[in-house]
């Protein structure tokens, strides 16, 4: 009895061990995969080889100017696709929160890279003269800045604007340079007010009829009107570069003590954003597929991004500047004049063009060419 009493013991061990194997193995934490919502990455160790070829790349933390958007396609396309794992970087993203934020948070050593635009850069700069930050790179030709109104407002064209309010964020780019655009168009700057609102709520004021126009970024301003249930038709635009206000868009942004130390990554990590700027003119919808195929939130509106993308690519992307030049560069004498005026419209102490741009890790031009015509596809 006591024989078959063991044996029972030894049975029930037997099970215990067996379930206790099986709930170590169902409660053993899987393989990351895909974006990682705090620190989006380039690349995702799915077995130790990988784990150890990352570690053996030079990691790169990028802050985005806002939200993941289709205008990130060029370095979701570099991500994807390899680009910058050739060149021995690991590349890791976050979203950003407006360009001044943007540019705060890169002077703070928190990013090395950062997408924004060089006239914040230069208002943190002289507040901030031993935290300098450069460009190394324009990949927008031409700034989004912009005045948006509705065709049955009556404002036909920018003397229009006289007597009527307008509404933008404190901290808005084009709101800030608007005294400039005022000097342009020959109206008293005080000759319009003001409505400032939340950046969420700038589209909703205007569609409301709480503000007659507003001012902003036209990649951000027109997709989100259509959304509201506007048309091309019914939006009226003036852009800032129409009127005597000819800025470049959006920069790729290092710290100048970074630039310093890495020259190399910075080389390598242009190189391969312009690769895939060049894929992404080639074939937009293609990009604009990887790029909502990556959003894990899933709330990326893809007409909405579409538009965004298909402006971009017309007014910003492709120029007669960059056909000539290829991506990425500066005409010196334009900067100098967009400079001035950033001066004179932020108040800020005098600096130049080549204090705030240099062009020394720039691929050569055969390998940031804009694709010919002939090879680019339009989005439907």
């Amino acid at each position: 009895m006591l024989h078959t009493f063991r044996k029972q013991i030894r049975k029930i061990s037997m099970i215990a061990a067996t379930v206790a194997m099986l709930a170590a193995c169902n409660s053993a934490p899987s393989t990351p995969t895909g974006e990682n919502t705090s620190a989006p990455s380039a690349t995702t160790a799915s077995s130790p080889s990988a784990s150890a070829d990352k570690k053996d790349k030079q990691n790169i933390r990028v802050q985005l100017p806002f939200l993941k958007q289709s205008l990130d396609a060029p370095l979701i396309w570099a991500i994807e696709k390899g680009y910058f794992a050739e060149e021995g970087l690991n590349v890791e993203y976050e979203r950003g929160f407006g360009n001044a934020d943007t540019i705060s948070k890169l002077g703070t050593g928190k990013y090395d890279i950062g997408f924004s635009d060089i006239y914040n850069a230069m208002e943190f700069n002289d507040k901030n003269p031993n935290e300098k930050i450069i460009a190394v790179a324009m990949y927008q030709n031409k700034a989004p800045f912009s005045i948006v109104t509705f065709k049955d407002k009556g404002i036909k064209t920018p003397a229009d604007l006289v007597g009527k309010k307008l509404g933008a964020p404190a901290g808005d780019g084009p709101r800030k340079l608007f005294p400039l655009f005022a000097k342009e168009i020959k109206i008293a700057p005080d000759s319009v007010t003001w409505e400032t609102m939340e950046p969420k709520l700038r589209e909703t004021f205007l569609l409301q009829g709480k503000v007659d126009a507003v001012s902003g970024f036209y990649t951000s301003v027109i997709p989100s009107l259509v959304k509201g249930g506007k048309t091309m038709d019914d939006i009226q635009i003036f852009f800032y570069d129409e009127y005597g206000l000819d800025f470049y868009g959006n920069g790729i942004l290092v710290k100048s003590s970074f630039a310093e130390k890495n020259p190399e990554a910075i080389k390598s990590f242009l190189k391969a954003y312009f690769r895939g700027m060049q894929e992404v003119v080639k074939d937009p919808e293609a990009a604009l597929d990887l790029v909502v195929a990556t959003d894990q939130s899933k709330l990326m509106d893809r007409e909405a991004e579409k538009l965004r993308l298909k402006l971009a690519i017309e007014r910003m992307y492709v120029t007669p500047e960059l056909e000539a030049a290829g991506f990425g560069g500066v005409d010196m004498k334009r900067f100098e004049k967009s400079v001035a005026q950033t001066v004179e419209g932020f108040k800020l102490n005098p600096v130049t063009a080549a204090d705030l741009f240099t062009d020394k890790f720039l691929p050569p031009k055969e390998q940031r060419l804009v694709p010919p015509a002939s090879e680019r596809k339009q989005l439907p």
